[in-house]
């Protein structure tokens, strides 16, 4: 999405979000709405609704009913489309192994020919410098460790100074330090430049580490909205299931 002069988070609004798959009913009328600079988290079970609704949010879905708004304006229109910055971060970071880092980095700016070369190798290698992989920025993904991969989708993303960053299970597959160490990066990108973030995760740690509200979606409904503690405490059976569970082995011992 193109340049804007404002460089404020956005904030985003869900009304009345429905969709179905032949006679399957996903998304069963999602309200929520996240505050312009805000970190706010989708948590909820697999075959929830939550890789559906995520592509509402970017465009690769249309809804059967309902309307998706950033600060109150459609993202069907195409005024909206060209006056606001959003940056997506997918699951499996979705770098290019014949590129180095940072060409991954500044690919959206190559492309379409943005900035002149100089320019683009200089936020580059800022924005490698932010997420701390200044020294990766001539390696190739194959490299890079999972948790360096995802920080690189996450420069990859700050290169067009968004207003609202889409991110899709950031901590997937990583090894706990290191998805730590993801969350801390997003914390600081609220801080630093005050962007707008919306997180997809079933990572309870995460979430309740990293949130400044969580909506908790169960069988293609939000069943509470609120902050950690709050939903933390709720009484809604499906969310106490979810934080509950755990790995529980039967016993090896049998008694006679």
């Amino acid at each position: 999405m193109n340049d804007s002069s404002n460089h404020e988070g956005v904030s985003l609004q869900v009304r009345g979000l429905r969709k179905s798959f032949d006679s399957q009913e996903v998304l069963k009328g999602i309200d929520f709405d996240v505050k312009p600079g805000e970190i706010f988290v989708i948590m909820g079970p697999s075959g929830s609704g939550k890789s559906v609704l995520l592509k509402h949010l970017i465009g690769l879905e249309a809804p059967d009913a309902g309307e998706i708004l950033i600060n109150g304006e459609s993202i069907q229109s195409a005024d909206t489309s060209e006056k606001y910055r959003l940056a997506m971060v997918f699951q499996s970071g979705a770098l290019l192994n014949s590129l180095t880092v940072g060409e991954n980095v500044g690919l959206y700016l190559t492309e379409h020919r943005l900035k002149p070369p100089a320019e683009i190798q200089k936020i580059v290698s800022q924005k490698l410098q932010d997420v701390g992989l200044a020294d990766a920025i001539n390696k190739t993904p194959s490299e890079l460790s999972g948790g360096m991969k995802k920080r690189a989708a996450i420069a990859r993303a700050l290169v067009i100074e968004p207003q609202l960053i889409l991110y899709d299970e950031p901590t997937s597959e990583l090894d706990p330090l290191s998805a730590v160490v993801v969350g801390e990066e997003i914390l600081k990108l609220k801080e630093r430049i005050g962007v707008t973030s919306l997180v997809v995760s079933h990572d309870r740690d995460l979430a309740f580490g990293i949130a400044d509200r969580i909506a908790f979606i169960s069988e293609g409904r939000i069943v509470a909205v609120g902050v950690p503690d709050a939903v933390k405490h709720s009484g809604d059976p499906a969310i106490q299931k979810f934080l509950r569970a755990d790995f529980k082995p039967e016993s090896q011992t049998k008694h006679i």
